[in-house]
């Protein structure tokens, strides 16, 4: 285009032009002063600037928004660009775009009629604009392809404003300070631009065109961004996907402001989920990753993503550096729960302070995190621990820390950062709180390993342990257990924690607790022991001190995440188990001594079927004594104890790895671990979970069929215990022997006496329960003894047949699960297959009353 008609300079061209308006309006005011003459005169149109109300957004503009040109009176409208000459419409076409790329309205190019700039949406969507009609098609083309830098103007300073509003987070404020960048560089443009235009009269409008398309080319991929940032937050698309991570911040914000005193009132709340955060980066790093083949756009998008992503690394570093967060605007990838505090851990049976106090938003992970998240949430967590125990200095600044995502040690702060809290808080554990120590000392009181003091407790508070359940003193038998923990010569004297063993008395029998918590892993997720809470299981109303027992272990923070609550739970369950275990064996022991020393049992009667029935009542004591010292023996020796080793070998490999090493400069550094399996304290307290399940698995109590047999066995046995006396009775009344008042030619004259003294105190005490309304104690004196002795034949023949067809089943049943799961069960499957032996269960007895058994007392 060439510029032969027009002015030699551009600014008086213009100048001219706006000569010419007022001329214009004056012409046509002369022509109408009849019409004025008859008519008022119209109100003058006088808009004026004012300041908007604060935001919190500090740096948005408070500037009212200038009324659109279409609103101004007839007499301010300029001249028609048909009656302008090609130069004089370029000159103005380049003026108007000046004012056009600073959001302003120029006055031949105006907002298009749909838009409206006092519409937030609007703005943020960029304005459409439209040209007066009269332009020269040569000019036309190229102004309206330099209109779309206006229209992402325009949209991103508004994005700007907004976005820097409080709600948006640090990362989204830190977003906008860098574009607010450009923008200014932008403006810079714009201002030379105009020096150009108004010195230099050879300006035109392809020259503008050609300054503005890097400029151009910027703020189109800027104005891409921000307009999926803003369909993220639904300000420009109505359609969100609202995560479920949004509604548990929105519900910890709600309990944490209301623990702190605040209201919940509408303003406080938060309606949909906002894009902020990891969620940002991400999108960065997404869009910079689809157009890495642009220069521009590369080195556009990675300032951004460098500058989004500092207040985000000032985050990660505290919590990575100090164990701790300061995300007032729930945007970092770890989520505090303040509601969950430490002290609860002495009551939390699920761990929720461990498991729950902090997680990872996976939602909210940037892509740079995202293969180390894990680690970022160990490292603060165990840093965490070891702050709250004064092991880490807050106040000490971090120094030559990465600041940005881009800085290429990034990963390695991440990963030194948690091999620093690892080695820290193992090194807490290990040394200062003495962790292999305490596993000793629950191996000591929850294994009975040794036993030699818990058997004298035993004996001691026999006479209390007797007692039902609910009458037991409780603070006796503690004092009891302190005064036998501080006897002299035995091994848990010398434990220096001891003082945080309790007794306690537990009313739901083993069983139930058991079966209520048949699967191991429903502990883990906190699922059956809070059921358990919730709905309590009814207590055994024959349950006594001894079935009851239960010792329970105090453990100080932060020994108590590896010794937790749901860990004390797995101890107390075995310890019940072999509780009863030796309970029974001592029940089976004073049989076996009642049999051994009674004078009804020792004497060898004259009736020979009576001589059979006691050899098959010892033979099935004897079998029921091999049961329960077998399935002990198997417990202590075969299940827990190797089980034990190996954990204790874990501990120690662990010992090493953390040994430090003294540097020159006087401290201590953790060494560095090369083994395949790196050691962490999560693999610690999982190692301990570990154990405890295996052994609770190979002790059968985590299988349903086996704990019913386990069930029937035990109380067949404890129940053949309990009538021993009953049997002595029956034994005596059968014995022809026995019941006259001539001594038998096979006793001594010292044991007929002692028998007749014993004698004689049993009928007395019968005569005192007769008078006291116990019944008629003659009724079966009268009883023919032929009759007696087949009743007595029949009692044991229901023992016999009840405790062999039940242990048979447990045989089949161990033999099943030992091929398919457990196969350390075969074992305890041979040693018990001999209390089994000889019976017709084994297949080598047809009769149901064969000859007697060898065996005696």
């Amino acid at each position: 285009m060439t510029r032969s008609g027009r002015n030699a300079d551009p600014l008086s061209a213009g100048s001219d032009n706006l000569k010419s308006r007022p001329r214009n309006v004056e012409s046509r005011a002369t022509r109408g002063d009849s019409r004025a003459a008859e008519q008022p005169p119209p109100a003058p149109w006088e808009p004026a600037a004012s300041l908007l109300s604060h935001t919190s957004a500090p740096l948005a503009s408070r500037v009212s928004i200038t009324p659109v040109a279409s609103s101004a009176p007839q007499a301010l409208q300029p001249r028609p660009l048909a009656e302008l000459s090609l130069n004089a419409q370029e000159a103005a076409m380049i003026e108007d775009l000046l004012f056009v790329f600073m959001g302003f309205e120029g006055q031949y190019i105006r907002f298009a009629k749909g838009y409206n700039p006092y519409e937030e949406r609007d703005r943020l969507s960029g304005p459409q604009w439209r040209i007066l009609p009269g332009l020269d098609p040569s000019l036309l083309d190229l102004t309206q392809s330099m209109l779309r830098m206006a229209s992402h103007y325009t949209a991103l300073e508004t994005f700007v404003d907004v976005q820097s509003r409080e709600e948006f987070g640090a990362v989204n404020h830190a977003l906008c300070a860098s574009i607010r960048r450009y923008l200014h560089e932008y403006l810079v443009m714009v201002v030379q631009l105009e020096t150009q235009f108004l010195n230099d009269k050879n300006f035109t409008l392809q020259q503008l065109n050609v300054h503005i398309l890097p400029s151009s080319h910027l703020m189109a991929h800027m104005y891409g961004l921000a307009l999926e940032l803003l369909k993220r937050n639904a300000l420009l698309d109505d359609d969100t996907d609202e995560s479920s991570d949004s509604s548990d911040d929105d519900f910890d914000h709600i309990i944490e402001q209301l623990r702190d005193g605040g209201d919940l009132v509408p303003g406080n709340m938060t309606g949909k989920k906002i894009c902020k955060g990891g969620v940002v980066l991400g999108l960065i790093t997404k869009r910079l990753e689809s157009l890495s083949g642009d220069p521009s756009a590369r080195v556009l998008l990675t300032t951004l993503l460098r500058d989004a992503s500092r207040p985000y690394m000032a985050m990660l570093n505290e919590w990575l550096h100090h164990g701790s967060i300061n995300d007032p605007h729930s945007e970092f990838l770890i989520k505090e729960q303040k509601s969950i505090r430490r002290e609860r851990l002495e009551q939390d049976y699920t761990d929720e302070y461990w498991e729950r106090r902090y997680t990872i938003r996976d939602h909210d992970v940037p892509p740079q995190l995202e293969a180390v998240k894990d680690k970022v949430l160990l490292a603060g967590k165990y840093l965490n621990v070891v702050r709250e125990c004064g092991g880490v200095d807050v106040s000490r600044k971090m120094q030559d820390v990465p600041t940005s995502f881009d800085d290429s040690r990034f990963l390695e702060n991440v990963s030194n950062a948690y091999a620093h809290a690892n080695g820290s808080l193992m090194q807490l554990l290990l040394t200062t709180h003495e962790l292999p120590a305490r596993l000793r000392s629950l191996k000591h009181y929850f294994f009975l390993d040794p036993s030699d003091y818990f058997n004298y407790f035993l004996e001691l508070g026999t006479s209390e342990l007797r007692k039902p359940v609910k009458v037991v003193n409780t603070g006796k038998l503690q004092s009891l257990l302190d005064l036998v923990l501080r006897q002299p010569g035995s091994i848990v004297c010398l434990d220096k924690f001891k003082e945080d063993v309790k007794v306690e008395m537990n009313e739901i029998t083993l069983l139930k607790s058991l079966q209520r918590v048949v699967n191991i892993t429903g502990i883990e997720q906190g699922e059956a022991l809070q059921l358990t809470s919730n709905q309590p299981l009814e207590g055994d109303k024959n349950a006594t001190g001894f079935t009851s027992l239960q010792l329970d272990y105090t453990v100080p923070f932060p020994v108590s995440l590896v010794i937790s609550r749901k860990t004390i739970w797995r101890y107390q369950a075995l310890f019940r188990y072999l509780l009863s275990l030796r309970y029974l064996e001592t029940q089976l022991s004073v049989t076996w001594y009642t049999h051994a020393s009674g004078t009804a049992w020792t004497h060898r009667s004259s009736h020979r079927m009576l001589e059979i029935w006691k050899r098959r009542v010892w033979t099935l004591r004897a079998r029921m004594l091999v049961f329960v010292q077998q399935l002990l023996y198997f417990c202590t020796a075969e299940v827990i104890e190797p089980n034990w080793q190996k954990l204790m070998n874990t501990l120690r490999d662990i010992e090493n790895n953390c040994a430090g090493v003294t540097t020159p400069d006087g401290t201590s550094t953790p060494r560095v671990s090369y083994s395949k399996k790196p050691h962490t304290v999560d693999g610690l307290m999982q190692e301990h979970v570990d154990f405890l399940d295996t052994c609770l698995k190979e002790c059968m109590l985590t299988n349903s069929k086996l704990l019913r047999i386990h069930s029937k066995l035990m109380q067949t046995c404890s129940i053949f215990a309990t009538y021993t006396n009953w049997l002595s009775r029956e034994l005596e009344k059968s014995d022809p022997d026995l019941t006259g008042n001539t001594k038998p030619g096979n006793m001594t004259d010292d044991q007929w006496r002692q028998f007749l003294v014993m004698r004689g105190e049993r009928k007395q005490q019968q005569a005192t329960s007769s008078k006291d309304g116990g019944g008629d104690t003659n009724m079966d004196s009268d009883k023919n003894p032929e009759t007696r002795m087949n009743e007595l034949f029949e009692v044991i023949r229901k023992w016999e047949s009840n405790f062999s067809r039940h242990l048979q089943i447990l045989l089949d049943a161990l033999n099943h699960y030992a091929a398919t799961e457990t196969v350390v069960l075969l074992s305890l499957c041979a040693r018990l297959s001999t209390a089994n032996q000889g019976t017709e269960y084994a297949g080598l007895r047809s009769e149901e009353e064969g000859h007697g058994h060898g065996g005696g007392p």
